[in-house]
């Protein structure tokens, strides 16, 4: 268990994203949940850059590409890269700008308060 809270507020969110103010505290929990259900590591390949092991069964995949399509599209500053690492393990690479930095500090830091670790 970590010391660090996990919370819903979306404080870190820049003005950059354009997903309706309202539609911010869902979309955080669905990452908190897509975290607690499928992140299996993370690690930080650099400032910029967050890798994500995923479980590999079809339905995370799906859900990666679900939602990470819809992050994309309303904060277009975000890369993602969802490969298949293994036969029954995914890699999700995660890249923002230097502008960035912050919000993937955020992103890194709830992925791992969801395993208990820190980053």
């Amino acid at each position: 268990m970590t010391d660090h809270p996990r919370t819903t507020d979306d404080a870190w969110v820049p003005d950059a994203c354009t997903l309706p103010t309202a539609e911010r505290p869902l979309r955080l929990a669905e990452f908190d949940r897509f975290f607690t259900e499928a992140v299996r590591g993370v690690d930080r390949v650099s400032a910029r850059h967050l890798r994500l092991r995923l479980d590999g069964t079809a339905s995370v995949e799906e859900a990666a590409r679900d939602l990470t399509a819809r992050e994309a599209s309303c904060c277009s500053f975000f890369t993602f890269d969802l490969s298949r690492s293994g036969a029954d393990s995914l890699t999700l690479d995660v890249r923002v700008p230097p502008g960035r930095v912050e919000v993937l500090d955020a992103l890194a830091a709830r992925a791992a308060a969801a395993l208990g670790s820190e980053t």
